[in-house]
């Protein structure tokens, strides 16, 4: 029995919904490449997986939780950065990702990238990995302002670039791809701007727990689950 979880026998796991295809409500029930993992993880250890789904504005306060007992690990396609890194552990990378830039290709069709953002008004959620690369596009002088956005506020965010309020939305491309599917005047025009790594974070001492989701995510990597769950989820 791992003892290092809050209940004994259950994996209490973080995620902020929505953000497909890592994590969603698929009618009652959460679906996503995490809650795959996970689930996958938890039939490794033996343990029964338990969604604690995370409410706040900002992503970042998500790990305030793995301090205070609220829940035992963050799996919510979340990016391994040194500020994360100094309040949680993080087990090894899953997955690779970054930054994708989407505009409205009706609106504004000679925008491809963020070197042609000048003067616009750029959206990111609050807590995202795009926040810090959206402010140094403003202090270069790229775009004219960064617009903040809760982050359950996704699909506002959207709804206000197809309308033309802001000129353009930076998020992982995953999730991007995700939920433009049903919106034809949104496209991705330009990915990689950032390189990161996702990861499971845990307590920051919490070394245990840390190490049997390393060793479990190891097995399945080994045969091949973790390539499949990629394929399905992040690569459809």
């Amino acid at each position: 029995m791992i003892s290092r979880t809050r209940t004994p026998g259950v994996l209490c796991v973080a995620s902020a919904l929505p953000d497909p295809p890592f994590e969603f409500i698929d009618g009652e029930n959460p679906a996503g490449f995490d809650v795959d993992l996970m689930r996958a993880i938890c039939s490794e250890l033996g343990l029964q997986w338990r969604l604690a789904r995370y409410v706040g504005e900002d992503f970042n306060g998500i790990f305030a939780g793995l301090a205070n007992g609220a829940w035992d690990c963050v799996a919510s396609g979340t990016t391994i950065t040194p500020e994360r890194m100094a309040i949680a552990s993080f087990c090894k990378p899953y997955v690779e990702s970054g930054q994708s830039l989407v505009c409205n290709v009706e609106k504004t069709p000679n925008v491809h990238s963020v070197k042609d953002l000048r003067g616009m008004i750029l959206g990111v959620q609050l807590g995202n990995t795009s926040e810090p690369v959206a402010r140094r596009l403003k202090l270069q002088g790229q775009v004219a302002d960064v617009r903040m956005y809760a982050y359950h506020d996704i699909d506002l965010m959207l709804n206000d670039l197809e309308s033309g309020n802001i000129g353009a939305v930076m998020k992982l491309a995953p999730v991007m791809h995700w939920l433009i599917k049903n919106r034809p005047a949104l496209r991705v025009v330009q990915e990689r701007i950032t390189d990161e790594k996702l990861g499971v974070a845990v307590g920051l001492h919490n070394e245990e727990l840390r190490q049997v989701i390393d060793s479990a995510q190891e097995r399945l990597r080994e045969r091949g689950v973790l390539s499949k769950l990629t394929r399905k989820w992040l690569q459809a």
